[in-house]
């Protein structure tokens, strides 16, 4: 299947007017029930060399003439999956996935070389320029929501509209929960994780994995990239899980390029700088935004949801009760496609989401 270039919706559709959380309507109903359509097989998938040795893999599937989104995927350090493309309607969307430097079927693998957040941000602007859309919808999830607000604060006259699900603002307060702070919630799992540390090292689980995967030999990479997994997957399944012991040596290899693409942007703050996320939003009051956070996220705290909200001027947000972190959740993948289907249909996200007080007001 290709894929011609798609005409973006009609730039004299106004931006949201609403502050934050005005109002409410009922949603309509997404088929198929649990909102993921059906497997599908990409078309136009390709390599764009966007510099500093770095060649980033796209794909991209739906109607030519469907609302153009891009989807930024979670990590640092993770991959677009097939499952991924069964988050949007193609009969409503064109859709643009691809992996970010040094991630999945970007080249070269695991490089943390010339690889920060403002490359990435390079990168999205660049890979929409060399696909000839003017602008698009930008859906993020986890660090992707976050990579997601960085982008549209850089550019925001190519952004149609933001769809945040999941947020991680990347600031030392998330982190340190994430590895410290969240033992209360399995303090099992976060033992079994900190017992393979030197005692004097568990003050700061972090730094001791990110050195074993950025600076470790392979076996060391490898050991401590399966510790992270396993507490990452008990974070977001709510109980614990054993690291894997025998993993084929493809999947070996993924795991350590993964974690550490992930290592190297976590011990970096980010690359976020001296403008963390919540300032960069802040100037986004004219893009449509809509977040979504699952109410039994672990991993990213709804606290971050909310702050965000409150610091973009205009956004909307749904709680989406008895979710955590994983977009496949029935409920959030239902709530992801109702607010792509309203963007598509109103242009904006006026009328979506649940009603809030007012920042002023708080």
């Amino acid at each position: 299947m290709s894929l011609e270039h798609a005409t973006a919706p009609e730039e004299g559709k106004p931006p949201n007017p609403g502050r934050n959380g005005t109002s409410m309507e009922p949603m309509k109903e997404i088929d198929p029930p649990n909102a993921l359509h059906a497997p599908l097989e990409p078309g136009g998938a390709d390599w764009l060399d966007v510099g500093e040795g770095h060649r980033i893999y796209h794909e991209q599937y739906g109607s030519t003439q469907g609302l153009p989104v891009v989807f930024l995927h979670g990590g640092p350090g993770s991959v677009c999956s097939p499952r991924h493309r069964q988050l949007f309607d193609p009969q409503r969307c064109r859709v643009v996935l691809f992996d970010q430097r040094g991630c999945g079927r970007s080249l070269p693998s695991g490089s943390v070389q010339a690889n920060t957040s403002a490359h990435l941000v390079a990168d999205i602007e660049r890979l929409r320029q060399h696909l000839g859309l003017e602008r698009w919808l930008v859906v993020g999830g986890s660090w992707g929501a976050g990579l997601a607000l960085a982008d549209a604060a850089a550019h925001p006259a190519s952004c149609l509209g933001l769809v945040l699900r999941g947020v991680f603002l990347g600031r030392a307060s998330d982190l340190d929960w994430f590895f410290q702070q969240a033992r209360q919630l399995l303090p099992d799992a976060w033992e079994a994780l900190a017992q393979q540390a030197p005692a004097a090292a568990r003050g700061d689980l972090l730094r001791w994995l990110s050195a074993g995967l950025l600076g470790g030999q392979p076996q060391q990479a490898l050991a401590r990239a399966k510790a992270w997994a396993a507490w990452e997957a008990a974070m977001s399944q709510h109980q614990s899980v054993t690291p894997r012991s025998d993993v084929s040596e493809a999947h070996a290899v993924a795991l350590v390029h993964k974690y550490r693409v992930q290592s190297h942007y976590l011990m970096n703050g980010c690359f976020w700088g001296d403008a963390g996320l919540l300032a960069r939003a802040r100037s986004l009051a004219s893009v449509p935004t809509a977040i979504l956070h699952g109410r039994l996220d672990w991993i990213c705290r709804p606290q971050a949801a909310w702050e965000l909200h409150r610091s973009l001027p205009g956004s909307r947000l749904q709680w989406v009760d008895g979710c955590g972190h994983s977009p496949f959740e029935p409920a959030m993948a239902r709530a992801l496609a109702q607010a792509v289907a309203h963007h598509a249909m109103h242009g904006d996200f006026t009328g979506w989401g649940q009603r809030f007080p007012d920042a002023e007001a708080a």
